[in-house]
C-alpha cells in the first residue's frame, strides 16, 4: 500500500477544516485535506455571528465576502406566538466595528469559497476521499488510511491530524467519545421559500427566532436572491404528535405563529424538507496524542443562537495556533492542546447556559434586561460571539434567577490533561 506523508492531515473541508488548512498552509505547513464529498454541496447553518468577521479577516476573505453580496445581517430578533416582535438586538448599537454588520450565507457557496481559499493558500484538498481508519503508534494517532475516488487505498501519515468531520464526528464515533447533552435533544425540520415577506430597512436581513408552543421555535433567515431559510426546532413528541410527514408538520406549525404565517404566506416553498436530530453533544476529549478535534467534530450546540459556524471557525483558528506551537516543539501530544480545550469549553459553556435559559419556561430576555439593564451589553456580547476568554459570571448568575441552568459538563478536555 502506498504511504504518503505531510505535516498535518485535515479530515473534512467544511468551515472548520478549510479554515484550519488555509491558516496552516499560509504558515508553510504541508497540509492535506481529505473530504468525502464533492463540493459545492448543500448544507444548513446560514446565519453568521458578527465575530465570524475576525477569523474571516485573518483568512483574507472579508473583501470576497462583500463582493459576493450576501444578505447583510444587522440584528437578531425574537417573536412571540401572537406575532409581537421584541426590540431587536442591533449589533451596531453595541459594536463600533465593521463586524457589526455580518452575513446570511448560502453554505453551498460559502463553504466552497473557504475550501478554494485553502487551496489558494497551498493546502492540497482531495475531494471524494473517504477516511477508512486511523493509524496508531501505541495510543498516538500517526495518520489515516484513506480511499480515493478511483477506489485505491493508501496511507497518509503526519505528526498531527485534525478531525473536522462535522456532525459525522469520525474520531469521536470510533472512540465512542460522544456525550449527549442531558436536556438539549430537539428535532429540526427545515426547508426553503422563494418570495416570502421581508421586514423593511435594516431589519430586512435579521435572523428571527419565532416561538412555538412548548418552547419550540422557528428560524427565519433571509438570504440573497429573495430566498428564505425556514426551520423548526422542537421536541420530538411535540412535532410528531399526529404525523411524521415533514411537509404536514411544517404546514401545521406555520399556523402556530402569526409572524411566521404572515411572512411565509407571501412566499412559495421549494425543494425538499430536511429532518435531523438537533441534539447537542460534546466529545469526551478535545484531543488525544497526535489528533485534535475542531468544529462539530468536537461539539455541537443547539442552533438557536446561530453559533455553529462561529464555533467552527474560531475553534479552527485556536487549534491552529496551538498546533503551530506543537509542531515547532515537536510535541503533538494531547497536552499540547490542553489550553485550547479549556478556552473553547469556556466559550461553549457560556453559550450552553444561554441556550438552557432560552428553553426554560420561566425565562424571558425582557424580564432579565428589565431587572438587570446593566447586563444588556454582556448579553449582546454573547449574541455576537464574543465568547472566548471572557468572564460571564454575573450574566450567568442573573439568568439563574429566572431559569434552571446546568452545571458545567465534566468532559471535553485534552485526554492527558484529564488523566494527569
Amino acid at each position: 500500500m502506498t504511504t504518503l506523508t505531510c505535516d498535518v492531515i485535515v479530515i473534512g473541508a467544511g468551515p472548520a477544516g478549510s479554515a484550519a488548512a488555509a491558516l496552516l498552509a499560509e504558515k508553510g505547513r504541508k497540509v492535506v485535506v481529505l473530504e468525502k464529498e464533492k463540493f459545492p454541496r448543500y448544507h444548513v447553518g446560514e446565519s453568521l455571528m458578527p465575530f465570524c468577521y475576525f477569523t474571516l479577516e485573518r483568512l483574507g476573505l472579508v473583501e470576497e465576502m462583500n463582493r459576493r453580496a450576501y444578505q447583510k445581517k444587522q440584528s437578531v430578533q425574537f417573536v412571540t406566538q401572537d406575532g409581537k416582535v421584541s426590540q431587536p438586538f442591533y449589533f451596531f448599537q453595541h459594536l463600533d466595528h465593521p463586524a457589526a454588520t455580518t452575513w446570511q450565507v448560502e453554505r453551498k457557496d460559502f463553504d466552497q469559497m473557504l475550501m478554494e481559499n485553502a487551496r489558494a493558500k497551498g493546502a492540497e484538498v482531495r475531494e471524494e476521499t473517504t477516511v477508512l481508519d486511523f493509524l496508531h503508534d501505541g495510543d498516538a494517532v500517526v495518520g489515516v488510511r484513506a480511499k480515493g475516488l478511483d477506489g485505491g487505498e493508501y496511507e497518509l501519515r503526519a505528526p498531527l491530524t485534525m478531525d473536522a468531520t462535522g456532525r459525522d464526528a469520525l474520531f469521536q464515533r470510533k472512540k465512542r467519545w460522544r456525550k449527549r447533552d442531558p436536556k438539549l435533544n430537539k428535532i429540526s425540520i427545515w426547508t426553503l421559500y422563494k418570495g416570502a415577506k421581508r421586514d423593511e430597512g435594516m431589519d430586512e436581513g435579521a435572523t428571527t427566532v419565532a416561538y412555538l408552543p412548548e418552547k419550540g421555535w422557528f428560524w427565519n433567515i433571509p438570504l440573497r436572491d429573495d430566498i428564505v431559510s425556514s426551520g423548526i426546532v422542537a421536541e420530538r413528541d411535540y412535532l410528531y404528535r399526529d404525523t411524521r410527514d415533514p411537509k404536514e408538520i411544517y404546514e401545521r406549525e406555520i399556523k402556530e405563529n402569526k409572524w411566521i404565517e404572515e411572512h411565509l404566506s407571501e412566499g412559495e416553498q421549494f425543494g425538499e424538507y430536511w429532518v435531523t436530530g438537533e441534539y447537542s453533544y460534546r466529545a469526551e476529549h478535545c484531543a488525544a496524542d497526535g489528533i485534535v478535534l475542531i468544529g462539530d467534530a468536537f461539539a455541537f450546540l443547539d442552533p438557536v443562537f446561530s453559533s455553529g459556524v462561529f464555533l467552527a471557525l474560531k475553534s479552527a483558528e485556536m487549534a491552529v495556533d496551538a498546533a503551530e506551537e506543537a509542531l515547532e516543539n515537536g510535541d503533538t501530544s494531547a497536552q499540547a492542546f490542553a489550553d485550547y480545550g479549556e478556552r473553547l469549553i469556556g466559550a461553549i459553556e457560556t453559550m450552553r447556559k444561554l441556550v438552557y435559559a432560552f428553553y426554560d419556561e420561566d425565562f424571558s430576555f425582557g424580564d432579565l434586561i428589565r431587572k438587570y439593564r446593566e447586563l444588556h451589553g454582556k448579553l449582546t456580547d454573547c449574541l455576537i460571539g464574543d465568547l472566548v476568554d471572557k468572564d460571564y459570571g454575573d450574566l450567568v448568575a442573573a439568568m439563574g434567577e429566572f431559569a434552571d441552568l446546568p452545571g458545567e459538563l465534566p468532559h471535553g478536555r485534552a485526554k492527558e490533561a484529564v488523566e494527569a
